[in-house]
């Protein structure tokens, strides 16, 4: 028995992987791969600009190791950054209400009502809409581009439910029940589908046959397995910059991108509770650590490691694309999932818009380009001159001596000297000027220049992202100390603010759309959502596509 189980771990090894779809023309792994390694060189020069972006948001840099000398680097960049997240994320937190959909035509009044209705259900009670909305906001303002994965969460179980048999009789005093049956079904049949159990439908519907009127009267049950659905809702995820490619020929337009790749962290066990991977047992897990896989930026910095192969951390690529996957010459969307040289999954794209599930914001968009940037890009010299002159500043206070106390030689005697560092009163020798025999080192005077330097580095700082400081406040005195000068500065601070605004709002919008439509494909029949404490509204799949 032992041998043949050795055996049989034998074959599964040597075996290859199987072939997971019959099209013409599948795209072979080498050639996905090669996509990979082409967008490197682009994908490259972008995480190297963000990192640097992100190493002047944190104060991070590097300052001439000097003994005694201050190391102080100012956090101009974060300061901004710190007035832009509240006021860009709390237009989309303040209202419970975040999509508002309205009819294009009349016939498509419902189905925008049940629209708005389903996404603010969802958004509000299915997803974590403030911890979203924040990374959402903070990761646009901190690299420059936001990028939202919109995916579908799925998870079921078989139960075993106790179903009543029934046996129909008749039964002529019903008669009167099923005149009302047949009333209801006439005028709403959809009410009489909803409302009406199952049983008295199919006797209804026997009286119609027959002609007399039947019942249906339990006589005993049965086992039966039965789905329950325990997830079944839209799953937004914020995509660290470091783990997603884009076609970088695409010139700044992510939907003529021919792909995407995107990498993330998983387990073998998380693998096979999906269901929907295959050949996993040609996965060798030790080369598809994070260890093993140095493109990855894995974000656990604690170096903790599973021993078990079902919890150990792998790393998946995820490849969104179109290839001619029939051999005529047109392309066809499609996801191909690898790890490290296995081929998990490869279908259709099995989403309703057939588009890449990927949407992209840019905080200040750059011509032809798919990335923005943020207000660290345009900030980074005006804060490493603050920082210059800052540590100049404090090198001028903190290598004074202050509160020391000097004292001319032949100024007192030894008892008196004595009693001065006592604090008592002394004698000072009469050939002395008290004034000029004793010092008291104090902090020097900043210079003017140095303070008039910080000034003019922060006040062209606020004139560059439009973000003013806490203590100045918005002067139109640049404009003239009028009524009109202080309405210009205003309008131009807050129109910059709407515009970075707008494209964020872009993005939800881009999402609600992306929702809706895979509402209509993948929600059950009907999905009850509850609109008010007594008062339940049925959303029927076919009115969610308007």
């Amino acid at each position: 028995m032992a041998k043949d189980t050795v055996q049989h771990d034998l074959d599964v090894d040597l075996s290859e992987p199987k072939k997971l779809v019959d099209w013409k023309n599948p795209p072979d792994l080498l050639e996905l791969k090669a996509d990979y390694d082409e967008a490197q060189a682009s994908h490259t020069s972008h995480v190297l600009a963000v990192d640097n972006w992100i190493s002047a948001l944190n104060g991070e840099q590097t300052i001439a190791n000097k003994t005694g000398r201050s190391q102080i680097v100012p956090k101009l960049i974060r300061k901004q950054a710190e007035w832009r997240y509240a006021a860009l994320s709390e237009p989309f937190l303040s209202t419970d209400d975040l999509f508002n959909t309205a009819p294009m035509t009349f016939e498509d009044k419902e189905s925008a009502i049940q629209n708005e209705l389903l996404l603010n259900y969802q958004i509000n009670c299915k997803l974590d809409k403030t911890a979203f909305i924040d990374e959402y906001v903070r990761t646009a303002v901190d690299e420059g581009t936001a990028i939202v994965k919109v995916g579908w969460e799925y998870k079921d179980e078989i139960i075993e439910v106790e179903v009543p048999d029934f046996e129909f009789q008749p039964s002529p005093e019903s008669g009167q029940m099923h005149e009302q049956l047949h009333q209801m079904m006439e005028q709403d049949p959809e009410k009489f589908q909803k409302e009406t159990p199952p049983e008295i439908q199919q006797a209804h519907q026997m009286t119609m046959e027959a002609g007399t009127p039947m019942m249906p009267v339990q006589v005993g049950s049965h086992m039966e397995e039965e789905t329950k659905i325990l997830k079944n809702q839209p799953e937004l995820e914020v995509c660290d910059y470091n783990n997603i490619i884009i076609d970088p020929t695409c010139l700044g337009d992510i939907d003529k991108a021919n792909f995407i790749i995107y990498s993330f962290e998983t387990s073998m066990s998380e693998l096979k509770k999906d269901g929907r991977y295959q050949n996993l047992e040609h996965i060798i897990v030790d080369n598809a650590t994070p260890l093993a896989q140095p493109d990855h930026n894995y974000e656990d910095e604690s170096n903790f490691k599973f021993k078990d192969e079902p919890r150990k951390k792998i790393i998946v690529y995820e490849y969104w694309g179109y290839w001619d996957i029939n051999d005529t010459g047109e392309v066809e969307p499609f996801i191909a999932t690898w790890v490290g040289n296995v081929l998990i999954r490869l279908e259709e794209n099995p989403f309703p818009d057939k588009k890449l599930p990927f949407i992209l914001v840019q905080y200040l968009p750059v011509r032809k380009h798919i990335y923005g940037e943020p207000d660290g890009a345009l900030l980074e010299d005006n804060q490493k001159i603050i920082g210059a002159v800052t540590r100049g500043m404090i090198d001028i206070i903190g290598r004074s001596a202050n509160g020391q106390m000097g004292i001319r030689k032949d100024a007192l005697d030894v008892s008196n000297a004595r009693k001065f560092e006592q604090g008592a009163d002394y004698k000072f020798n009469s050939n002395v000027d008290p004034r000029q025999a004793f010092h008291m080192d104090t902090y020097p005077e900043i210079p003017n220049s140095a303070l008039s330097m910080l000034n003019l580095q922060n006040n062209e700082a606020e004139s560059l992202t439009g973000v003013k400081a806490f203590n100045s406040g918005i002067s139109g005195s640049a404009l003239g100390n009028t009524a009109t000068g202080i309405r210009s500065a205003l309008d131009a601070a807050s129109k910059r603010e709407l515009g970075i605004l707008r494209r964020l709002a872009d993005g939800i919008n881009q999402i609600g759309r992306k929702i809706i439509s895979m509402n209509s494909e993948f929600l059950s029949d009907e999905e009850i959502v509850r609109v008010t404490n007594e008062e339940f509204v049925a959303i029927n799949r076919e009115d969610l596509g308007g």
